[in-house]
């Protein structure tokens, strides 16, 4: 499984259509995390400042049309899917729970 942090806002924006977050159009990729410690770190680092929910997509690898691959990132390989993200590849979805000042701290089950 493949992890991607996103805003609720950006989540749920076109829910029809395959979602494709401005990376994949700037950069030809979706990123992704490799588990749970990094999409936190992912979150802590990148979205510590985003307003409102904040998500993780858990992405079945198997399901993507787009090609998976696993590239280099600071001596850590992190997947990059190389098209759209189908929604029917998403099998759950966790909430990223943040302290007062915002850190993420965990994931949970999205209600």
């Amino acid at each position: 499984m493949l992890l991607h942090v996103v805003p609720l806002a950006e989540w749920s924006a076109d829910p029809e259509l395959p979602y494709a977050p401005a990376s994949l159009a700037a950069e030809g990729f979706v990123h992704c995390s490799p588990d749970g410690p990094a999409a936190l770190a992912i979150a802590d680092g990148h979205y510590r400042d985003v307003p409102g929910p904040l998500l993780v997509l858990v992405i079945d690898e198997a399901r993507l049309s787009g090609e998976v691959r696993w590239e280099g990132s600071q001596d850590q390989l992190f997947p990059h899917v190389y098209g759209p993200i189908e929604r029917v590849a998403v099998t759950a979805v966790l909430e990223v729970r943040r302290d007062a000042d915002g850190r993420a701290r965990e994931l949970a089950p999205w209600a």
